[in-house]
């Protein structure tokens, strides 16, 4: 996932061991030669929020430590609605989601005085899953994804979704509520409608991975790297918007054919914070980054133009 960064920086080590070796007297002056261009700080920066953009800004941090080991970056997963909170509360600099701020965070956000700037980085494929045994589906329409997961009233056998599917009860695994991509299943699917009552809902998606391959007969859904990351274990649904079934694969949410289960994903940090010279700094990191480590733990790029918009937004921060 990190090999590219890891050469250079093997490359770079290498050169200076051997400098040194040539000769006692210039050891002072390489140990200085790799930190020429790399000024080194020293700090304490804070990050929460979406469990789906959690696998890129730990590749991005783990990345950026090998840069500035003396700048201590945390990165939690309590989820997109939970990252919001620790954000508004003042405990985090940055806040990262899987859906866009709501109203009702952006008012709180203004009442502490607290002034933001959103920054995309790269697109997730929301990816519905079946256990790896699961013989019978073969795609799912919206409609009948509503149906699976709606609330009415009763427990749902497969057969009642597509007749000719076997009449067991089908078992639901969901991102918990805190989660910005249960809010994204919501409002596309459920259309703001209750979610099934026995579902089992987890802010932890390695939660909703164990019980899909658990049970032949479940279903979950998840941020694509997770299915990636978990693609001998489980069986992905191709899914019907409209134009017939689509897989999630990197062409199909680049292209938006994946619709309507493609989205960006967006890290949110306050501006106070990008006058520390260390934050600033990461972020600017984490800009230029985004892109290939994305693409390194199961995501998709943004274009070039969109990472050259958020870098001129961060410029613009006074």
């Amino acid at each position: 996932m990190k090999s590219f960064k890891r050469l250079g920086f093997t490359a770079l080590l290498g050169a200076v061991l051997t400098l040194t070796a040539c000769g006692g007297g210039a050891s002072n002056n390489t140990d200085n030669a790799g930190k020429e261009d790399t000024k080194q700080l020293q700090g304490q920066i804070k990050l929460d929020g979406s469990s789906t953009v959690y696998p890129i800004m730990e590749a991005i941090v783990e990345e950026y430590q090998m840069e500035q080991p003396n700048v201590k970056v945390s990165v939690a997963s309590s989820g997109t609605g939970g990252g919001f909170k620790a954000f508004i509360a003042g405990d985090t600099d940055l806040s990262n989601a899987s859906r866009p701020i709501k109203d009702e965070e952006k008012k709180q956000l203004e009442e502490k005085g607290i002034d933001y700037t959103e920054l995309r980085l790269a697109y997730d494929g929301l990816s519905v899953v079946v256990n790896k045994d699961n013989t019978w589906v073969d795609h799912l329409t919206l409609d009948e994804l509503k149906k699976i997961w709606l609330e009415d009233g009763k427990p749902k056998k497969w057969s009642d979704i597509r007749k000719g599917w076997p009449e067991e009860e089908i078992k639901l695994y969901s991102p918990g509520t805190d989660s910005g991509t249960f809010d994204y299943f919501d409002e596309v699917i459920l259309e703001e409608k209750p979610i099934a009552q026995k579902a089992t809902l987890s802010e932890d998606d390695n939660v909703l991975v164990q019980g899909v391959t658990g049970d032949k007969n479940s279903i979950g859904y998840f941020g694509y790297a997770y299915y990636a990351e978990n693609k001998d274990k489980l069986k992905v649904v191709p899914i019907d918007g409209g134009n017939g079934p689509v897989e999630p694969t990197n062409e199909t949410v680049k292209s938006g054919e994946y619709a309507p289960l493609s989205r960006p994903l967006f890290t949110y940090v306050k501006n106070d914070s990008l006058k520390k010279e260390e934050v600033k700094n990461f972020v600017d990191f984490v800009i230029n980054n985004a892109g290939d480590l994305s693409e390194d733990v199961g995501y998709v790029r943004l274009p070039d133009e969109e990472y050259k918009k958020d870098l001129e937004l961060i410029k613009a921060v006074k």
